[in-house]
């Protein structure tokens, strides 16, 4: 009986017609219970806050629906859930009475005086109520703060949009023909004056072109054919131009009365370079020596530096007059000392040996009086840049081309290069990190020689191809050239008053 018993009691349990009793409650009985409850809470007062958000909310027993809420018809905040009916009441009456005038004898005195109120009426403070509150104008950030934050988008000019890579043109300024130009590499055949004229040596003869006028003027010409000049430099002043021949003289010209002044024989050899600290001349030869002339005595010939085997391919005084840099055919660089009263022989300051090819490139820094660059020949191509004070090489940088001139650019603190084999151009540099920046091609030869405008816009090439290129590669800001004209203006006048 027992296990009939058992039996009938599987099949009442798995009938499905029978109610169940003790299965959980249906959720649209729960639903209809909770909304039944909301009903009544609603009917008593300062409730109504808080029957619209609970007839919005679905039971609490749902898993997953606890935290929904819907919209209240009320004007509840449905973004703000954590808000009480009186919060909800608060904020509703601060919205609608903000625009209205207050009564200052009303309004309860200070900010303190009113949160004590509200915390001892409401239990919180009235200002936390506002579902927008604005607090004023942002406060500044204190002083020496820097936001590390990246900016990606702005109207307005950061310094990484101001400061911009300049456009350097590839093509030339202007092309001025050379005929008859000797193809040396060891001579220096054009300088620049700080009046803005150009002197060109073509053979034996000196021509003198007016970059502000355009005019070209035939300053002088050797008597002999045979005989040729080897080399040129202006005074700082620009009104008298020094020119060293193939017969191992040094002439002295007047420029503005086209007179020569004097001639000075004190070489053996041809003189291929020439620079001047004051009124001292220096000129070196290609028996590799460098004489010391004092234009203004009778004796002129005042020192002989004997530092070099071969030819004295370069030669500049630094901008202080401080050291005098040689370069030759050995593959030496010297840096010799200022020129003592008396004129006794001086050893070099330093000499080094470090190129593999003849030196004739050499610059000296404007913004840095110790900083001097040397340009190796075929056999280096390398640029060095040296120390002067300390000895040492700064850093080095293969060009892989022949280098016959360095100049520094000030504007824009950049070396140029001018190359020979096998590249033939002109090669822009970043000091002093020594990145390329341009290359300036057009020439079919070598590039001889280089120089600097005046105003430091623009450089003049020579070459082989017996022709003359004008590359106007550093040109200012016109704000910034006026304010630098006018700070310029007044030494250039005193200096050629003290001329005339």
């Amino acid at each position: 009986m027992a296990q009939f018993g058992f039996e009938n009691d599987i099949h009442s349990i798995l009938k499905l017609d029978m109610p169940i009793t003790n299965a959980p409650m249906a959720r649209w009985q729960r639903k209809a219970s909770s909304s039944n409850t909301s009903a009544l809470s609603g009917l008593s007062p300062g409730k109504s806050g808080n029957s619209s958000m609970s007839s919005s909310k679905t039971p609490s027993k749902t898993p997953g629906k606890n935290k929904k809420q819907t919209p209240s018809k009320l004007g509840g905040d449905r973004f703000i859930p954590t808000r009480n009916s009186k919060q909800m009441d608060v904020a509703s009456f601060l919205l609608t009475k903000e625009n209205e005038p207050t009564d200052t004898n009303l309004s309860g005195g200070s900010a303190e005086n009113q949160k004590a109120w509200s915390m001892s009426l409401n239990g919180f403070n009235m200002e936390d109520a506002k579902i927008l509150h604005l607090g004023g104008k942002p406060l500044n950030a204190p002083e020496g703060y820097q936001n590390n934050l990246k900016v990606l988008y702005s109207q307005g000019t950061t310094p990484a949009s101001v400061k911009k890579t300049r456009y350097i043109s590839s093509t030339p300024d202007r092309i001025l023909d050379a005929p008859e130009l000797r193809n040396d590499f060891y001579l220096n055949l054009f300088d620049w004056s700080s009046r803005n004229i150009l002197a060109v040596a073509l053979h034996n003869s000196v021509y003198l072109w007016d970059a502000s006028q355009g005019d070209i003027t035939l300053l002088m010409k050797l008597e002999s054919e045979e005989d040729y000049v080897c080399s040129l430099s202006w005074t700082k002043e620009g009104s008298y131009l020094a020119i060293g021949t193939s017969d191992g003289k040094v002439q002295l010209w007047d420029v503005n009365n086209q007179k020569r002044l004097r001639s000075m024989a004190s070489h053996t050899a041809r003189v291929g370079s020439l620079s001047w600290n004051e009124h001292i001349l220096s000129s070196g030869s290609r028996s590799g020596h460098i004489h010391h002339h004092d234009v203004r005595v009778a004796e002129h010939h005042i020192c002989t530096l004997t530092g070099h085997s071969q030819e004295v391919c370069g030669l500049t005084w630094s901008p202080d007059g401080r050291y005098l840099a040689s370069g030759g055919n050995d593959n030496l660089v010297c840096v010799w000392p200022r020129v003592q009263e008396g004129g006794n022989a001086s050893q070099p300051v330093r000499c080094w040996s470090e190129h593999q090819g003849a030196v004739k490139a050499l610059a000296w820094c404007s913004w840095q009086p110790n900083i001097l660059a040397s340009g190796g020949g075929t056999s280096d191509r390398h640029i060095r840049i040296w120390n002067v004070n300390s000895g040492s090489c700064i850093s080095s940088l293969d060009t892989q081309a022949q280098i016959s001139s360095l100049v520094f650019a000030p504007n824009y603190k950049e070396l140029v290069s001018a190359h020979g084999y096998a590249h033939n151009n002109v090669v822009i540099w970043k000091y002093p990190s020594l990145t390329k920046l341009a290359e300036l091609n057009g020439h079919e030869d070598r590039v001889l020689s280089l120089t600097m405008s005046p105003d430091c816009s623009t450089i003049a090439t020579v070459a082989g191809d017996e022709t003359i290129r004008l590359w106007k590669s550093f040109e200012v800001d016109p704000v910034k050239k006026k304010a630098k004209d006018r700070m310029l203006k007044p030494t250039s006048s005193v200096i050629h008053q003290s001329i005339r």
